[in-house]
């Protein structure tokens, strides 16, 4: 079947607008690079920085989601990557605002210009080489919370939050003015490779937000409800993955007008809760948990992913199958092809 296989990414389209697909959509947040080297065995990576360069690493790259049976794939220009002073929502260190003169000396101006010459490249590389039937779905990676967390450090924002509130809230309404002006310039620009738009924002963990539900309502959903508008306003649809237990502001999110939601763990909730309580409002991606694909062998999940894809397609509306996160480079190959081949059955 994987011969036969023409990538229609209308299909995708469907999920969003929560209607049933006439394919079952596979969907992926993201697939590492090392993982897919795995895969091909070989190592995939932008060697030079040449427009040939560009177009054979996205070729090979997107190839691999078309080899796969995706009707699209992944790419977000990820603004937390060229912040100055990255890295403290990695961990292990504060991030460059600390003080209200901190925040004041921070070139927030001169991002914009560093975010277009380092990643205008790559999207005009997917321009040249995506194949018919297919696009990307992503736009400016990061999310409102996490560039907070960026740029601060978690444990400092929550200090921030109580010394120093009013640098709190101009902070977050300094991230939603970046985002703002980076989503236009994407939207305007870009629009024609992606099939939709989304953002990535982990607001949760396994038992509840990371921040007070008011604190998300107060200084996160405002700055998402500028980024919806604009998403819409372009004639795009919009998901938001988010991990963690975020059922507290669910309802809230979809009063944002999200279209589609991405992101599940078995230990929070089944996935069926999601289709229970949701499926009605947006679209749904996702339902394999990572722990199924990375513990049990072929044949497990062969069975466990026909069992479940199924199930989810008569319950749900709008439902594309894919892992509850990602495929990161430590997944076995052989969950993922399981999960594929599986996809390709429920397809028949």
């Amino acid at each position: 079947m994987a011969d036969k296989f023409e990538p229609d990414y209308t299909h995708l389209l469907d999920v969003l607008n929560n209607r049933r697909p006439r394919r079952l959509p596979l969907y992926e947040h993201h697939i590492d690079p090392p993982f897919i080297s795995k895969v091909l065995g070989y190592e995939l990576v932008l060697d030079g920085n040449k427009q040939s360069d560009y177009d054979d690493y996205y070729l090979r790259m997107i190839s691999f989601w078309k080899d796969h049976t995706y009707d699209g794939f992944d790419y977000e220009a990820a603004i937390c990557d060229i912040f100055p002073g990255h890295g403290a929502i990695m961990g292990g260190m504060d991030g460059p605002i600390q003080t209200r003169e901190d925040f004041n000396k921070y070139p927030f101006d001169e991002i914009p210009d560093i975010f277009w010459h380092t990643y205008r490249p790559h999207l005009e590389a997917i321009r040249r080489v995506v194949p018919r039937g297919m696009k990307a779905f992503g736009g400016c990676g990061y999310g409102i919370f996490e560039s907070a967390q960026d740029l601060v450090g978690f444990e400092k924002l929550c200090v921030m939050q109580f010394m120093d509130p009013e640098l709190f809230d101009d902070l977050f309404q300094k991230i939603g003015d970046l985002y703002v002006t980076l989503w236009t310039q994407m939207i305007a620009e870009f629009s024609d490779i992606f099939v939709f738009f989304r953002m990535g924002d982990d607001l949760g963990h396994k038992t509840s937000t990371m921040l007070a539900p008011d604190t998300i309502r107060r200084n996160i959903f405002p700055q998402y409800k500028r980024v919806i508008e604009l998403v819409h306003a372009g004639n795009k649809k919009f998901l938001l993955h988010s991990c963690g237990c975020i059922f507290s502001v669910m309802e809230e999110i979809i009063e944002l007008g999200i279209d589609a939601k991405h992101s599940n763990e078995d230990q929070i909730a089944p996935f069926e809760r999601w289709i229970e309580s949701y499926n009605d409002r947006i679209g749904l991606f996702g339902g394999i948990d990572l722990n199924t694909l990375i513990q049990k062998d072929y044949d497990e999940v062969f069975k466990e992913v026909i069992e479940k894809g199924s199930r989810f397609r008569q319950l749900a509306r709008g439902y594309g199958l894919g892992s509850g996160n990602s495929i990161p480079d430590y997944i076995p190959v052989n969950g993922f092809l399981a999960m594929v081949e599986a996809a390709k059955v429920l397809r028949e």
